[in-house]
């Protein structure tokens, strides 16, 4: 597919960003491992008894509400974890950087925090991820747990995807349309997707499920920075198609929901996990949310019927009596979990270099939280899990997602590799 001038020009700018970066990175200590308390080895990221996670967020930009969320429940993990003693003795930090879902802020944040930090427990962003991917798997080799699912991150050993990638997670939503929702072979459907990493993922998804299928993709290649989709909306109207797909923010679902809505264009929207946020439900496209839209998710929601969900809503609420419920706390807290997890198996072998942290994710196969899939983190060449929960706003419930299709992979999804 051809990109615009402007996604070259800002892929160039990363180039040039990560050129420098590398030259200007803080350079290792020559002394390696270090073995500290009890014989447990030590190295980046772990000084006196502090052991460093960074965040690169987004508080500030397109997921502000997302960054806010996830941060917030990673923050709360920490304070749980150290109350309990901490990992082998150390006491865990979390260090966090507003990278406001700008490409120069999130490499320049990224190779400032590199040195200092054991690897990320939060990375929003599935550009800005791909963007270090190689200083990642060549000199840095720090465990990298982000918030982006695109099927680019596959296959390194440190980067690695919790749940679903991007183009599984849309055959999974184009299913649940044929499925559920009345598309049938023969039927066209809608496309808008972010240029870049996350929409470009996605649009792999949803060709493929088409083809299998029968279907026609129309599609709407929009920028982060496009609020206003009253002419996608226009477009795919004109074209005749019987569903859309939205792989975008939160403020393009509102925007396009919104539009078709006043326009009388009665389809199903579903949209990627990362395209809804709850207090759009306050907003005068609410109404229109609850009626036609879902939401491809890679875990069950915040406000989940399970022991453990509710000891999380309790906790959070707890501790931030003031903020919303989202699916954010979940991917947070998710992610920083299975950090923990892989820092307390490198604890038992004696080896919290980044190296032995690396290696003990390896070990874990079925790892549960309580939100649905178990996650299996044993093959860096392929997704945790390939099953996606189908959500629908609902003021009603606490987070404002409900269940309407429990987790599950279709069958397409199951035979699919990604970048086939």
């Amino acid at each position: 597919m051809n990109r615009t001038y402007a996604a070259r020009t800002a892929a160039g700018a990363l180039a040039a960003l990560l050129v420098l970066a590398g030259c200007s990175s803080k350079a290792k200590d020559d002394d390696g491992d270090k073995a500290g308390a009890g014989g447990v080895k030590t190295g980046d990221g772990i000084s006196g008894r502090t052991i460093s996670l960074g965040a690169l967020t987004d508080m500030t930009g397109v997921y502000a509400t997302l960054g806010k969320s996830v941060t917030q429940a990673q923050q709360l993990y920490v304070k749980q974890l150290n109350a309990a003693g901490g990992v082998c003795g150390y006491k865990v930090q979390l260090t966090v950087r507003d990278h406001g879902y700008d490409p120069q802020k999130a490499v320049s944040a990224y190779t400032e925090l590199e040195p200092k930090v054991l690897g990320f427990a939060q990375f929003i962003g599935s550009p800005f991820v791909a963007a270090v991917k190689q200083r990642v798997d060549g000199q840095d080799k720090g465990l990298v747990l982000p918030q982006a699912w695109s099927a680019a991150l596959l296959g390194s050993p440190y980067i690695r995807v919790i749940g679903s990638t991007y183009d599984i997670e849309t055959i999974n939503a184009v299913d649940f349309l044929l499925q559920e929702k009345g598309v049938k072979k023969g039927d066209k459907i809608g496309h808008v997707y972010f240029e870049g990493d996350y929409g470009e993922s996605a649009l792999v998804g949803s060709r493929h499920i088409a083809e299998e299928a029968g279907l026609t993709v129309v599609e709407q290649k929009i920028k982060p920075t496009d609020n206003d989709m009253t002419a996608q909306v226009a477009a795919l109207k004109q074209a005749g198609v019987k569903a859309i797909v939205l792989s975008a923010g939160p403020r393009q679902a509102a925007s396009l929901v919104g539009v078709a809505a006043a326009g009388g264009f009665d389809v199903p929207i579903i949209g990627n996990n990362s395209a809804f946020a709850p207090q759009l439900l306050a907003t005068q496209a609410g109404p229109a949310l609850m009626k036609n839209y879902y939401v491809a998710s890679p875990s069950l929601p915040i406000g989940a019927d399970t022991p453990q969900a509710k000891k999380l809503v309790a906790d959070y609420q707890a501790a931030y009596p003031k903020d919303a419920l989202d699916n954010g706390i979940v991917a947070g807290w998710t992610a920083v979990s299975a950090f923990g997890e892989a820092l307390k198996k490198a604890c038992a072998s004696k080896d919290l270099t980044r190296e032995g942290v690396d290696k003990a994710l390896l070990t874990i196969n079925a790892f549960d939280l309580g939100f649905g899939p178990a996650q299996n983190f044993t093959d860096p060449k392929s997704p945790s899990s390939r099953q996606s929960v189908i959500l629908q706003p609902d003021k009603s419930v606490t987070g404002g997602m409900k269940v309407v299709r429990e987790a599950a992979a279709s069958e397409v999804a199951e035979a699919y590799t990604p970048g086939a």
